[in-house]
């Protein structure tokens, strides 16, 4: 896929980083009428690559629907990610956009043409996501998800 040729696909996801994901979803449910979320789970990222190191890494995640776009509340909980560098640059607020992907491939060449490498990413067998850091217009990281399908035998 050329960087002239590139398309986003559709907003996929607003990712939001938040100090206490429980106060969180209790918040935007009442105030706002949006969920229900799922209930916080724990995930385990150990062995992403952040800013060009293999980190260990823990972070806390929920999810709603608002229609099309998927709502995600990220708690980081421990080790070295980019949630625990804009809680403390910025405080609870959106993180990144995400858009859904089957061509990961075209997407990486896009931003590499563009000289922008990818800050966050793993390949974790079910799902591949990368962040690319779009914060010095917008204030966002843009990510792109490969939801893997399972291969039909």
């Amino acid at each position: 896929m050329a960087a002239e040729q590139f398309q986003f696909p559709p907003l996929y996801q607003l990712g939001y980083v938040v100090g206490d994901i429980e106060n969180a979803c209790r918040h935007y449910e009442a105030v706002f009428g949006i969920g229900p979320f799922s209930p916080p789970a724990e995930v385990d990222m150990s062995g992403a690559v952040f800013q060009g190191k293999t980190v260990e890494t823990k972070i806390k995640v929920s999810f709603a629907q608002l229609g099309a776009v998927q709502i995600e509340f990220i708690q980081p909980v421990s080790g070295e990610n980019p949630y625990f560098e804009y809680l403390a640059r910025n405080g609870d607020g959106i993180h990144h956009i995400a858009f859904e992907t089957e061509d990961m491939a075209g997407a990486k060449m896009h931003f590499a043409k563009l000289g922008i490498e990818p800050i966050f990413y793993q390949d974790m067998g079910f799902m591949e996501f990368v962040y690319f850091d779009a914060s010095e217009v917008g204030g966002t990281m843009i990510e792109f998800i490969d939801w893997r399908k399972p291969k039909q035998e």
